[in-house]
């Protein structure tokens, strides 16, 4: 079972977003997640709000918030639902995801890894974990290019311009 939004302490989440001028914003159980992509309980993105419910798998979440992070200014200020990008971006929103998952103390790298693949996001290496390790320099390089990581991988808490 991935960890769920309403599983984790709100204000870790709700912090790590406002470093970005990001807001999360909770839905009630059972609605339907306004600028969800996906539907059912995936996470919602409109602008620069977040939108989840308490079954919101904290990766949909994560990933989605990633998305805003990653795209350039011109994309954010249209941002509702479809996040889009190409391959390049989708790694380092993938990439920048697991590091980011080290702030969230109830998540972590293992735990996001483990959802990552249970959710089924889909790596030539087999799962997450070994991309990560193995095959995700591209991501890696992208991010630095992009100025959203230094060279330790720590995030340096911008968005891309």
């Amino acid at each position: 079972m991935v960890l769920m939004c309403g599983e984790i302490d709100a204000t870790d989440l709700s912090g790590l977003l406002d470093r970005y001028g990001m807001v999360l914003e909770w839905v009630a159980g059972g609605a339907e997640i306004p600028g969800s992509f996906w539907g059912d309980s995936e996470a919602g993105l409109i602008a620069n709000r977040l939108l989840v419910r308490v079954d919101t798998p904290l990766h949909s979440a994560m990933h989605e918030a990633c998305h805003y992070i990653c795209m350039d200014q011109s994309r954010r200020d249209g941002l509702h639902t479809d996040a889009g990008g190409g391959y390049d971006e989708e790694n380092g929103v993938n990439y920048i995801q697991i590091i980011l998952s080290d702030q969230i103390p109830e998540c972590g790298r293992s735990r996001m890894f483990a959802d990552m693949d249970e959710w089924g996001y889909s790596y030539r290496l087999g799962s997450a974990r070994a991309w990560f390790e193995q095959d995700a320099e591209d991501a890696r390089l992208w991010l630095l290019s992009h100025g959203l990581i230094d060279e330790l991988d720590q995030p340096v808490w911008s968005l891309r311009q």
